[in-house]
């Protein structure tokens, strides 16, 4: 059975998202919008929409990828009236990639790459070729909280390790003194708020505390929460809705998801640099410590970051890279094409710029986009 949920976005985003694509419709000239051009640059990487296609695709996953997916939809559609194409944020990354190795959709949004295991797996579903990870989507995780007269909280990565292995409870425990100048916050216990489904912010957060503290984070990175003890939540809004209601609560987030919370700045390297996100910071780490890896599939672009080299103010130390991830072939091929049609269009500087504008995320750098679009031309 093949599950079929928009995500939804507020208007302003649709109504951005239909102002790109109407500015783009019937052109194959990528148009940037996002806060870094108003201009394509010369090395932009562009993807005409067919207006002629049609058909329904139906995919789900990633809750983080949720506003970027509904803005990318529209404007997609806007120009190929004939599609319609549902993606289900309410699944997450786990549940995303489960549904898409049992043939309910035809690309699973996910915050990690395919596992060795579900790479051999997809070989059901996409033959001897496997599966594609793209990375189509850059943000961050953001460490929220709620702390009535805090707006200003800093944390190191040893001091957050803790905090999440339940080893400090209070707001006023000095460790957390000591990460804000000596300025000692109101005592009272913390409430840390984690996910309850498979997620790939779970698996991206647990990735940098096991880089970044291996003697304090000593379980081993996933995309199911390991600690016991926490308020488990379902999927990110689940988490961003308890932090929001519960004083005294922190929790994660991939940051185009947190609304209207603060969230922490998180030190960078070990010495006095904290840093809040930005989509600059998330683009910097990207640059600086993303690379791809040899699955021995071709055309793959899973990346591993190495948070070690996150050592600088001008990154945030907590990037988070999100896929869409797509056979190489598919049973139906017209099928095929048109998941492809649409890949390709979020893989174009205009479609990364929908993203910038829409779920305020970082753009994947042209260079990588370029990439994309060169392992696209192995989807039949």
């Amino acid at each position: 059975m093949k599950l079929k949920n928009v995500a939804a976005v507020g208007s302003i985003a649709l109504v951005s998202a239909l102002a790109l694509s109407a500015c783009a419709s019937g052109s194959s000239t990528g148009t940037s919008t996002g806060a870094a051009s108003a201009t394509p640059s010369s090395s932009a990487v562009t993807s005409a929409v067919d207006s002629s296609l049609t058909g329904t695709i139906t995919a789900g996953g990633s809750s983080a990828q949720a506003n970027a997916e509904a803005a990318w939809i529209t404007a997609f559609t806007a120009q190929a009236k004939g599609v319609t194409i549902n993606y289900d944020k309410s699944q997450g990354s786990g549940g995303g990639v489960t549904n898409w190795l049992a043939g309910s959709y035809d690309f699973a949004g996910s915050d990690s790459p395919l596992k060795a295991d579900q790479q051999t797996s997809s070989q059901a579903i996409c033959g001897a070729g496997g599966a594609l990870n793209l990375p189509i989507y850059l943000d961050g995780v953001a460490v929220i909280y709620n702390l009535p007269g805090t707006t200003n909280l800093q944390l190191s990565s040893a001091t957050l390790a803790k905090i999440f292995k339940l080893e400090i409870t209070d707001w006023s425990d000095p460790a957390i003194t000591a990460d804000n100048g000596g300025t000692a916050l109101a005592a009272g216990p913390i409430t840390t708020v984690t996910r309850s489904d498979g997620s790939g912010t779970t698996q991206n957060f647990t990735n940098y505390l096991s880089a970044v503290q291996p003697s304090i984070w000593t379980d081993a990175p996933s995309n199911k929460w390991p600690v016991a003890g926490s308020s488990a939540q379902q999927g990110g809004s689940g988490v961003v809705n308890t932090v929001k209601a519960g004083a005294g609560t922190i929790g994660y987030a991939d940051h185009s998801a947190i609304g209207t919370l603060t969230s922490a700045k998180i030190q960078v390297g070990t010495g006095k640099d904290y840093v809040a996100f930005s989509p600059e910071g998330a683009t910097a780490a990207f640059a600086a410590a993303a690379a791809t890896q040899d699955t021995g599939v071709k055309g793959d672009l899973s990346q591993k970051i190495d948070y070690t080299k996150l050592t600088t103010p001008d990154v945030y130390p907590i990037p988070l890279i999100s896929y869409q991830i797509v056979c190489t072939t598919f049973k139906d091929p017209a099928q095929g094409s048109l998941t492809k049609a649409f890949v390709g269009y979020v893989a174009s500087t205009q479609g990364q710029q929908i993203a910038v504008k829409n779920a305020g995320s970082a753009p994947i750098p042209d260079a990588t986009l370029a990439e994309i679009q060169t392992s696209l031309e192995l989807v039949k």
